[in-house]
């Protein structure tokens, strides 16, 4: 009889491992900023996304200072993400913030997303990687 519980166990926690959840699910970390040689022209970032079976949440740069997206949507059809949020800088300025981008290797659990970051009316390079 426990050969068989065990057995009924794994089987049914065979489909739990498959199940990955929405594609932005998770932790992600990456920078933007200039692409190159020089490693000072990058800013860290990282984003923490969650999906409530409707919509799309998430935090940026979590911790005392994190920011909450005001948005984010995921166009599947091409995997385009679109990100927006307020961020409020130490001496007090404020900037908005628009992230878009394109899903890579969207079958990978490691997936990446590339695109640009636009600060005020700065744009640049964006690449981040959803963490394991």
């Amino acid at each position: 009889m426990s050969k068989f519980l065990a057995i009924f166990a794994l089987l049914l926690a065979a489909p739990t491992f498959a199940q990955e959840g929405h594609p932005l699910k998770g932790t992600w970390h990456g920078s933007y900023g200039s692409f190159g040689s020089n490693s000072k022209n990058r800013t860290d970032v990282t984003m923490v996304l969650d999906w409530d079976g409707k919509q799309i949440s998430g935090l940026v740069n979590p911790g005392p200072d994190s920011v909450k997206m005001k948005q984010a949507t995921l166009d599947p059809s091409q995997w385009a993400v679109h990100f927006e949020f307020d961020m409020k800088y130490k001496n007090g300025s404020m900037d908005h913030i628009v992230v878009d981008g394109k899903m890579d290797d969207v079958t990978l659990i490691r997936r990446s997303i590339i695109g640009t970051w636009k600060q005020g009316d700065v744009v640049s390079d964006f690449k981040m990687t959803r963490d394991i």
